[in-house]
């Protein structure tokens, strides 16, 4: 059998626990971005006046899309130089016990751009090259910064399609604050104090020197390692404290654990699709966007996890996999923690590439050829499954406009969406916005295949060597962070181009998403009539799904067949990479 018992079993508690949790994060959410009192409202609102009055905001006064838009980017780029500077000074700064020296010009490049877009991706091992003040005041900031601008974004968004004709969608320093205030902070604190009752280490200690067993020296990094744990899932940040990411015991210690980092990977975007229902006037809308996700996420595990429970056939005829563990017979063990597992560590892989979020608890690059394809197919389409915190659901929005736009040309309509009209000008944006991440994916890994400056840090031959390389710029622009591993990315060429990657993946994409917003935000609502094309049931979440695997199948099929479809077929005819 492909897959056991107990993995159904676990994928289903996951989906259920997910389940109760999306109303609740949704209503609460819903109460903030409206302005309405809170339980956290007696201690926290006069910290929030405090802010606006120390920043001049005037919380009453909203902004139009190119206002917004562009107070998100100001935002965003001086986050940028100062985690950027903070890097190239970290040696004369404190809170530094090992000494960390300065981070080279293009890796810091690289690594501010990688946490400024919420992606978090680290061409570098963290214990071995940021402070503790760097991981801190630069590193786990962003994470909080990052996640909320994206969040805000997803709201604006929510707010042009669920408004009735008006120009403003809000104001970004509010919904910004508000953010992190009311959602972000509060429950990152009590995460983090669950992790360190489970194991997670909290210190600023200068890291340990012991004599092993076998009388070999060795260091034992720590650090403030819980206080950013949480928020990398919470945020859909991904970068972790170590360079080993979640499978290092110290940020991920046991199976509890990783049910909770998994849970809140998905927490805030499931918790968006439902307040998108109800600002909607009709839950119904909210679910039936859940229901799509839910289907396309599933549908992933359902391709990856058999593949891992199966394993190479190679290993499998040697009886290499027989006796790996005493309780996992078979399958490929290759790359994954034992105290995880095949399950776990599957569907952590799926659930961390369906959002935004970088963070892993095995080795991708050593999945099987379809197992890994499944990640990279997640990014490419958009992190949509759920997506990042607010990513996600305007990205999903966007599809959810042109499933509508096909309907409405299947019976001769002009399509509409939430009783506001999609035409020319709104197909547009949604068509460029969803252009420019294959562009910039395909073009990278295009020019990276073929130059020498590229190829030399492929680590494997042959179409695994390809997929490293997709991997890698899909990974960037798509701003999850997660590597695949087996290409050496410190270089000069991959720290400049993935960098830029994914500030277009970042910041390219949304401009088009917020005129989008703006031009629908003016719409009036046209009343529902007999010819209105339904978008609260099974028949358009089967559409919304369709549309999302055409589009995806595609624009990079082409490039996957070159890959892990075709080192998926060499393996059964007896060859690896």
């Amino acid at each position: 059998m492909p897959v056991t018992m107990n993995a159904i079993l676990q994928v289903l508690v996951y989906v259920v626990l997910l389940l109760l949790i999306t109303k609740p994060m949704g209503l609460y959410m819903m109460k903030v971005f409206a302005g309405e009192r809170t339980w956290l409202s007696p201690v926290l609102v006069p910290v929030e006046r405090l802010f606006y009055k120390l920043c001049g905001v005037r919380a009453d006064e909203e902004q139009k899309w190119t206002g917004y838009t562009i107070s998100m980017l100001l935002f965003s780029a001086a986050g940028l130089l100062l985690l950027y500077l903070q890097q190239r000074t970290q040696q004369w700064l404190p809170l530094n016990p090992q000494g960390m020296t300065a981070v080279a010009p293009n890796l810091a490049f690289n690594t501010a751009a990688s946490f400024t877009s919420n992606t978090n991706w680290q061409a570098y091992g963290g214990e071995t090259t940021m402070s503790y003040l760097t991981q801190m005041a630069g590193l786990a900031f962003h994470n909080f910064a990052s996640a909320a601008t994206g969040i805000v974004l997803a709201v604006a968004f929510v707010r042009a399609l669920t408004r009735r004709s008006m120009q403003h969608l809000g104001n970004f320093w509010v919904d910004l604050t508000r953010c992190v205030l009311y959602v972000l902070l509060p429950i990152s604190i009590v995460g983090a104090l669950v992790l360190v009752s489970q194991g997670v280490v909290q210190n600023f200690n200068s890291y340990t020197e012991i004599t092993t067993l076998e009388g070999v020296k060795q260091v034992i990094a720590q650090g403030p390692v819980a206080s950013q744990e949480f928020i990398k899932e919470f945020g859909t940040n991904g970068g972790g404290f170590f360079n080993a990411n979640s499978a290092h015991p110290f940020e991920n210690p046991n199976v509890l654990t990783n049910m909770i980092e998994m849970l809140a990977i998905f927490a805030i975007p499931a918790g968006l699709v439902y307040m998108f229902g109800r600002m909607a006037g009709n839950t119904k809308q909210g679910w039936s966007i859940w229901g799509a996700m839910a289907a396309l996420f599933l549908l992933g595990v359902a391709v990856a996890l058999p593949m891992e429970q199966i394993g190479n056939p190679q290993l499998t005829s040697a009886g290499a996999d027989q006796t790996i563990t005493n309780y996992q017979v078979g399958g490929n063990m290759e790359g994954k923690e034992v105290r995880f597992g095949i399950t776990q560590s599957s569907l952590f892989a799926v659930i961390t590439t369906d959002a935004s979020c970088g963070a892993v608890n095995g080795f991708l690059d050593s999945f099987t050829p379809l197992g890994g394809m499944i990640p990279l197919g997640n990014i490419a389409l958009g992190e949509i499954v759920f997506g990042g915190v607010g990513s996600g659901l305007y990205g999903m929005l966007i599809f959810a406009i042109l499933a509508v736009f096909i309907a409405g040309l299947m019976v001769g309509r002009t399509p509409e969406y939430l009783g506001k009209k999609i035409e020319q000008k709104e197909m547009k944006m949604a068509a460029l916005a969803i252009l420019i991440l294959p562009a910039t994916i395909l073009g990278f890994a295009a020019i990276a295949s073929v130059l020498p400056v590229g190829t030399a840090s492929i680590l494997n031959p042959g179409p695994h060597g390809l997929s490293e390389i997709l991997y890698a710029y899909t990974s960037g622009t798509g701003n999850n962070g997660s590597a695949f591993g087996g290409l050496s990315v410190n270089t000069g060429f991959y720290n400049w181009t993935i960098g830029f990657a994914m500030l277009i993946g970042r910041f390219l994409f949304v401009v088009p998403v917020m005129a989008l917003a703006g031009s629908l935000v003016k719409k009036k609502v046209v009343p529902v009539n007999a010819g209105t094309f339904p978008t609260t049931g099974p028949l358009f979440a089967s559409l919304l799904v369709g549309v999302i695997l055409i589009v995806g199948a595609l624009t990079y099929f082409p490039a996957y067949a070159l890959g892990p479809i075709v080192e998926h077929l060499q393996m059964l005819a007896g060859k690896v990479f």
